[in-house]
């Protein structure tokens, strides 16, 4: 779904072409310039002068400085047809008034007989339109004269090409600013822009924007397993451990008795203090096949490779698959949320398992060496989401996936933040800290619509703060360029309320609980869905535990939580209609808000950690806390309500609409608008049981 590629990570093609005239449906081609625009960087170019096999007219020679004579020995158009359509590939293709570019191509490919080789555009005099409506011209010079960018090597092709690239790249930001972000979103609102399409058309260009996305009829398929299950679900469970001491042929005779393919090398006291070592099956065949018997006698210490690569227990499998293709490894340790090896999994227990493009999601994340990149990777999601619906995955199911990677993500620009605090001159952080991923990112249940939700804890001083707090603004704004937009009600790590020390978020809780200001409600229905990403896993951990405590025992603020989930009611009117606004039905207050907020109101009152609602529910069922039904029927409704919002969701960003949680009604069928108004009807009990649970 390349309609979901926010802009700064596009791989596009900028191209210009300098011609024998301005009239599209007689001119020839006598130069073509493009560039390469690579994730937000410039990098190689493409230039070829074009023999018209017509007579240049003086007018134009005086534009670009072309004449016969310098084109006389230059190729035609059709010998480098094949060149340009490599170098443009499969990329985007950006211009400036790009329909005379690619109308005056057209022409010429149809002469030549050959293929278009275009897909996607992207017109910059469109997108500058959109970012200043009322500049007053709207040409390259204009533009590049607004945006204070240097003008030179003007009306020769590849001058242009760069200067093009350079605007665009300068427009992207202000584009972000009118909610803008994706490829699908430029071009719904170039096509918008009626007026000068009209224009387009008038002048005999061709339309550079593509016509309004239609649903996808064939979806390649994807093996949803590695989605649906975690690592923890298939590895080897304890690690088989040798010292390092060891012979090879006592390490042989060891992975023979217990069937398995390789030993982690290490003494107990030096797992946590020195890179741990791994001897595979493949190392001992290599080792006995160079040296013979002669390498039995030699010890695992000397022979392990190391460091030894690992994934997180809670991991989903894809991830692992795409380490070990990555790396091109056959072997993992599994660590849990402290760093500690519980287990391993080879390539032997993935054997059935089918990677694929989608699968290298993970490590697409891990190994990004740029901002662009980071953002091209957040960009793939909506294909997998749609991919793994197609294959019957459910949506709460895709929201754990989303969730993870955008922990995923947060971890990375927490990283890339603090090497931008180094390269300044401020240093390393002072301190240990923790990066804390809040609300639905925190619970396992983003879906395609997230913002930043997310706080650093740290073990320094106060004055350490304002490195935190610089590192924060730094993590949020490179989180905001990927495509994660800021939070619009300021939680965020570069904000001092959710940033400090572990004193100062004691404080903090202590004011949420003690005092209650229910002005403090926003912040405690985030706070207490946090889940650890980066840095110190013991600092966030003693937290959650003195929050979680402090939670269990503050009656006062969980009757707060609980008053608003009484005051809401579901939006379906007197005679059973929904009730709709502008033809749409808010589904997070108007249906997920109840279940979400009851069942971390029920978990926080019994001491219950988990942080995902489903969980959260299924606990309460196992405690008797409630009658079953009435739970099993809100986590239902949960799973459901999340399916029509992610579909829509999907249908949006396929259109080039920004994805929200409103359903368009009429996109429904009868039978699905009866079973959305049975759900949010259902969902009535909530405030009774909210009350029946709590308070009596």
């Amino acid at each position: 779904m390349p309609d979901a590629i926010p802009l700064i990570a596009l791989e596009a093609v900028v191209l210009d072409t300098e011609t024998t005239g301005l009239d599209p449906g007689t001119v020839r081609i006598l130069q073509v310039g493009a560039v390469h625009l690579a994730r937000g960087r410039i990098s190689e170019s493409f230039e070829r002068k074009v023999n018209p096999g017509v007579a240049i007219p003086s007018e134009t020679t005086k534009v670009h400085g072309l004449t016969a004579e310098m084109l006389a020995d230059a190729p035609a158009f059709g010998d480098v047809h094949a060149d340009l359509a490599a170098f443009a590939g499969e990329r985007v293709m950006i211009g400036h008034n790009i329909g005379f570019d690619l109308a005056v191509l057209e022409r010429e490919c149809a002469m030549a007989g050959k293929p278009t080789f275009w897909t996607h555009i992207l017109d910059t005099r469109l997108l500058g339109e959109l970012c200043f409506p009322r500049l007053g011209g709207f040409t390259l010079d204009k533009f590049a004269s607004h945006l204070g960018l240097a003008i030179t090597d003007r009306h020769d092709a590849l001058g242009d090409a760069r200067l093009t690239a350079a605007i665009f790249l300068a427009l992207v930001p202000i584009l972000k600013q009118r909610n803008i972000r994706t490829l699908g979103e430029a071009e719904a609102a170039c096509r918008r822009l009626t007026d000068a399409l009209d224009s387009y058309h008038r002048a005999g260009w061709a339309e550079p924007v593509r016509p309004k996305a239609a649903p996808d009829s064939v979806l390649s398929r994807i093996d949803a397993f590695p989605f649906r299950h975690r690592v923890r679900d298939i590895a080897s469970q304890p690690p088989i451990w040798v010292g390092p001491e060891v012979t090879l042929a006592d390490a042989i005779r060891l992975m023979a008795e217990k069937g398995i393919s390789s030993v982690f090398v290490s003494t107990e006291a030096a797992r946590l203090a020195e890179p741990i070592g791994i001897l595979t099956e493949r190392d001992v065949i290599r080792l006995v096949g160079l040296d013979g018997p002669s390498s039995l006698g030699r010890t695992a210490g000397t022979l392990a490779n190391r460091p030894l690569e690992t994934v997180p227990a809670e991991a989903f499998i894809y991830r692992a698959i795409g380490r070990m293709e990555l790396k091109n490894i056959r072997h993992l340790g599994v660590v849990d949320e402290d760093g500690a090896m519980i287990g391993a999994i080879s390539a032997r227990d993935l054997l059935r398992l089918r990677s694929s493009d989608a699968l290298a999601l993970g490590d697409a994340i891990d190994q990004s060496q740029s901002v662009g990149d980071l953002a091209a990777a957040w960009g793939r999601l909506p294909l997998v989401a749609r991919r793994l619906s197609s294959e019957g995955v459910n949506a709460r199911e895709i929201a754990a996936i989303i969730s993870r990677e955008i922990g995923a993500l947060t971890r990375r620009a927490a990283r890339e933040a603090e090497r931008g605090m180094v390269e300044a001159g401020l240093g390393k952080a002072p301190a240990p800290y923790a990066v804390l991923v809040l609300g639905s990112g925190g619970r396992g249940e983003s879906l395609l619509i997230p913002d930043q939700d997310n706080a650093v804890v740290h073990a320094g001083s106060e004055a350490d703060t304002a490195w935190f707090l610089d590192h924060g603004t730094r993590m949020n704004t490179i989180l905001d360029d990927i495509g994660i937009p800021l939070c619009k009600g300021g939680v965020m790590a570069g904000r001092p309320d959710w940033n400090g020390t572990l004193d100062a978020w004691r404080q903090r809780i202590r004011g949420w609980t003690e005092t209650v200001d229910p002005q403090d409600l926003l912040a405690v229905d985030i706070f207490f869905d946090f889940r650890f990403v980066e840095g110190d896993a013991g600092l966030a951990a003693t937290l959650r535990r003195e929050a979680l405590a402090a939670a269990h025992e503050a009656r006062p603020m969980i009757k707060l939580l609980a008053n608003q989930i009484g005051s809401w009611s579901p939006p379906v009117g007197f005679l059973g209609r929904i009730q709709a606004e502008d033809g749409r039905v808010d589904l997070k207050r108007g249906g997920l808000f109840p279940v979400v907020a009851l069942a971390r109101c029920l978990a926080l009152s019994h001491g219950i950690a988990h942080r995902n609602t489903a969980d959260r529910l299924r606990a309460l069922r196992d405690m008797k806390i409630g009658a079953d039904h009435d739970l099993a029927k809100l986590e239902e409704a949960q799973a459901a309500l999340a399916g029509f919002i992610l579909r829509q969701q999907l249908t949006d960003i396929a259109e080039g609409l920004p994805p929200s949680t409103s359903v368009e009604l009429r996109r429904l069928s009868k039978a699905e608008q009866g079973e959305l108004r049975d759900l949010l009807a259902g969902l009535k009990i909530a405030p009774a049981l909210a009350h029946d649970l709590l308070f009596s």
